[in-house]
């Protein structure tokens, strides 16, 4: 499988459709007028040895939330964020020390509902030029890049299940080489890998 910029572009261009982290468990039963805070993630896109590479994140095994996941850099909507696409540019510079100016923002994935209440827009973004990858002490350990073929390929998926508030939940897994990529992460990363295989 290859994979090019042009590529992206024109999967970007095509309609898609929303996902869920509840899209493998059809039994869910979600309680109606639910509110959903809007929030936003980088896919950020490095160009290095003649292929597209993702950057992703390690959560901190200190935090509260999620400790240990791999992750998109993001989080959610601020008040002085114009929108879900400046909340996911202001998580990359504050998480990883990605520059803002250095990103060119392909374009947006349909959002996806988290079990944790969130509607997360995945922003495909193009990393310009090379810059000093600055952990946030305290939220990221380790920040990391993965090809981009890897995890927009559907044979690199795997259906794992655990149990969650006392039921079975289903997800998607796209392991890489020592980090367990999965739940919501590699739920976006399916739904991206889907639109490219359209």
């Amino acid at each position: 499988m290859t994979l090019d910029l042009a590529q992206i572009g024109a999967a970007l261009a095509r309609p898609g459709r929303p996902s869920s982290d509840f899209d493998l468990n059809p039994e869910t039963v979600l309680p109606a007028g639910r509110k959903l805070r809007p929030a936003g993630v980088l896919a950020p896109i490095t160009q290095k040895n003649g292929g597209l590479h993702l950057l992703l994140t390690k959560r901190s095994s200190a935090l509260k939330h999620h400790p240990g996941q791999i992750a998109f850099p993001g989080g959610k909507q601020d008040a002085g964020d114009v929108n879900v696409t400046a909340a996911a540019l202001r998580e990359a510079r504050e998480e990883i020390g990605l520059p803002t100016e250095q990103v060119d923002v392909l374009g947006t994935l349909p959002a996806h509902e988290t079990v944790t209440g969130f509607m997360v827009t995945p922003v495909i973004g193009l990393v310009k030029g090379n810059f000093e990858i600055s952990p946030e002490p305290g939220e990221v350990d380790e920040v990391f890049a993965v090809p981009l073929v890897h995890v927009l390929n559907a044979d690199n998926y795997l259906i794992q299940s655990r149990r969650w508030r006392g039921q079975m939940r289903s997800y998607f897994v796209v392991p890489y080489g020592p980090y367990y990529i999965w739940g919501a992460t590699a739920r976006m990363l399916r739904a991206w890998t889907d639109q490219i295989s359209r």
